[in-house]
């Protein structure tokens, strides 16, 4: 397998299904937006830049393994905040390789690279993993009928 990470504007047969796995993967998010409203948006965000989206490929067989966005808002009732890390999915079959820190590390590069020193996330379950990898979380707040953790790291 030839992994390779591309933005996904290079490649925007995969924006439907990208989205498609993040409206599954993210449901209580999405709960009022039908699916083909989110494809829509998501792939008019790879050329407004509201969801640039970093994706994973094994480019040997052009098989989407994953990918992460770096968006310009991703929290309504934080609209002062951002850019945010965004969208984080690696599929069942390439998880525990290191992946999604490829992907991570990947769009935080690229924010640096627009003169973003700061970037945020939010987060339900897996504030440990991002503390790990240097976010700091600034807040505990309820959204989607869930406990979620704002985050925030230094670039």
């Amino acid at each position: 397998m030839t992994l390779r990470l591309d933005w996904l504007t290079e490649h925007m047969h995969h924006s439907d299904t990208f989205a498609a796995w993040i409206h599954r993967q993210f449901h209580y998010e999405y709960a009022q937006q039908p699916l083909a409203d989110w494809q829509r948006e998501f792939s008019e965000g790879q050329r407004n830049d509201d969801w640039k989206c970093l994706i994973a490929l094994d480019h040997d067989h052009d098989l989407l393994l994953g990918g992460a966005a770096l968006a310009r808002a991703d929290l309504a009732h934080r609209p002062d905040l951002g850019p945010w890390l965004a969208c984080v999915f690696v599929t069942p079959q390439a998880r525990g390789t290191g992946l999604a820190q490829r992907l991570i590390e990947g769009i935080c590069a690229k924010a640096r690279d627009n003169g973003v020193s700061r970037i945020y996330l939010h987060t339900q379950d897996r504030s440990d993993y991002y503390a790990q990898r240097g976010w700091s979380a600034l807040e505990r707040f309820q959204a989607w009928g869930k406990e979620q953790w704002l985050m925030s790291r230094e670039l």
